[in-house]
């Protein structure tokens, strides 16, 4: 009876039968260890089957590590064209580049991830954890400083919080690899494998060499962002005023009495910086013409990323940019008449301006200023090419941190004075100016050329120094006498820079034709 309903015992063709099928199927994650009894062997550590890729959660994490590169490779193109057409919605008001730049971070976290995968090691383990602290400490000074958190938006609030996720990410997948390639080594062979061959070896320093220079990035843009927050201190001397929609700040100052003493409105003198801030160049003459009575008021903005104002969408021209300068001075409560007087660049502003405000400009003073025909000056597609590529490493901010440590640069050079120039938002501004020169631009200054009174007063300011050198210059001041028909004169001064009032000849000139504009 026992025989009858007792365990059967397998005869000797169905156990040759399951040794074969042990033998011919693959290990897997449910293969049990291997011991050398019964004529099983482990296998060499060497062998391709020895692999974390046998556990579905490491291949899960590596499946899930491509999701997340997709995604984040999808937000670096979208951030990568919204430096020159921006989406709508998706817009800072900082530069672009800091987000930019942490997607960057991020995207290539993920690509060193993937390439790595099956090699995790401490020295990588430890170089995610201070890049994973690193971002973490961005986005404290990102959230806790008020003036930065409103620059970069909830676009650069993203990409800072996407980049801390991913390097956060690759702790976990190098742990969880880790774990895995034991299990396998200690299932398979029978032991855990501590060595490692020339090709794991190399795969290894690679990484961790990768993941140094990403910690060295990611210093430098903490210490950026640190400066940043140093320079937000900075109180602007006018006011800021939303514009476009409550989309972005313009900074506009202002002084003197707008009034005489019967009430009439005085004529103000409308300063158009050129290729630096007007309070790094221009007003340091206004100024001085003002405290010493020969004008009684002024004012000056900051275009669209130059100095105390924020960045706009993409595109701007300059015809845009004087709308949002219109919009600001009807909220400041600024009328005119106006003299506007610019500089460089600043010239295409203010004849634009100048077009849009007929009835209350008395008169321009162009000051050694930039005629539309010669806009492909700022317009080039190489000069476009290197502005982006300053651009683009700019949040890392080796020229602004060098300056502060080694060259005593202070938030005012930074923001509007000597060290302006390397600044993200006015490399972004002049990006934007050059993207759309020779097409908008151009466009806006030829119908200004055509609607501007004839009879408007010009005074014409060329610098010696580049009418000498630069005949096309000198054709294109020529040009400038020519815009209206009421030239009042064309002053060339010998021996004077671009910025002409630097010299003494260019000061004596200026003052004299801006007093001569404002009796009309």
């Amino acid at each position: 009876m026992s025989k009858l309903w007792g365990p059967r015992k397998p005869d000797d063709t169905e156990s040759m039968e399951s040794s074969h099928m042990s033998h011919s199927r693959d290990p897997d994650e449910r293969t049990s260890l291997l011991r050398p009894e019964n004529g099983h062997h482990p296998l060499s550590p060497d062998d391709p089957a020895v692999s974390p890729y046998n556990l579905l959660s490491v291949r899960s994490l590596r499946w899930a590590s491509i999701l997340l590169l997709t995604i984040s490779l999808l937000w670096w193109i979208v951030l990568l064209i919204s430096m020159f057409v921006s989406p709508p919605g998706i817009y800072s008001r900082g530069s672009g580049f800091s987000d930019f730049a942490f997607s960057t971070l991020a995207t290539g976290s993920l690509v060193l991830l993937l390439l790595f995968f099956a090699t995790p090691a401490k020295s990588e383990q430890y170089s995610w954890i201070i890049l994973s602290v690193l971002l973490f400490i961005d986005i404290i000074i990102i959230l806790a400083v008020g003036r930065i958190r409103g620059e970069e938006g909830w676009v650069g609030i993203v990409s800072v919080i996407w980049a801390t996720v991913i390097s956060t990410w690759g702790i976990l997948c190098d742990r969880v690899v880790a774990y895995g390639k034991r299990e396998e080594e200690e299932r398979l062979t029978g032991r855990r494998e501590t060595r490692r061959s020339l090709a794991e070896w190399l795969s290894v320093f690679s990484a961790t060499i990768v993941l140094i220079v990403f910690i060295a990035i990611a210093c430098l843009l903490t210490a950026t962002l640190i400066l940043r927050s140093r320079d937000a201190s900075l109180a602007p001397p006018g006011t800021r005023y939303w514009v476009d929609g409550h989309g972005y700040e313009i900074h506009l100052f202002c002084t003197g009495n707008a009034t005489t003493a019967d009430g009439k409105r005085v004529t103000t003198v409308l300063v158009e910086g050129g290729e630096d801030p007007v309070k790094h160049g221009l007003e340091g003459w206004i100024l001085g013409t003002y405290q010493d009575k020969q004008i009684e008021r002024y004012c000056y903005w900051d275009r669209p990323g130059i100095a105390f104002s924020d960045n706009a969408p993409s595109p701007l021209s300059a015809g845009m940019a004087i709308d949002v300068l219109s919009e600001a001075l009807m909220k400041a409560d600024e009328k005119g008449p106006w003299v506007l007087v610019s500089h460089g660049v600043g010239g295409i502003y203010s004849r634009i301006f100048a077009s849009r405000h007929t009835t209350e400009v008395k008169g321009l003073l162009l000051i050694d200023a930039l005629p539309e025909s010669q806009l492909h000056r700022i317009g080039s597609a190489g000069r476009g090419f290197l502005l982006w590529l300053r651009g683009i490493i700019s949040p890392i901010g080796i020229d602004r941190l060098t300056g502060a440590i080694f060259m005593g640069r202070d938030r005012a050079d930074r923001i509007y004075g000597r060290s302006a120039y390397q600044s993200g938002k006015q490399i972004k501004a002049k990006l934007q100016e050059n993207l759309v020169a020779t097409t908008f631009t151009k466009n806006e200054i030829a119908a200004a050329k055509a609607i501007l009174p004839k009879s408007v007063p010009v005074a014409v300011i060329s610098s010696g120094k580049s009418v000498k050198h630069d005949q096309q210059w000198n054709d294109g001041q020529r040009e400038l006498t020519e815009i209206t028909d009421n030239l009042v004169a064309w002053d060339v001064v010998n021996h004077a820079p671009h910025d002409v009032w630097n010299s003494i000849d260019g000061a004596n000139i200026l003052q004299k034709r801006l007093k001569e504009l404002l009796r009309g």
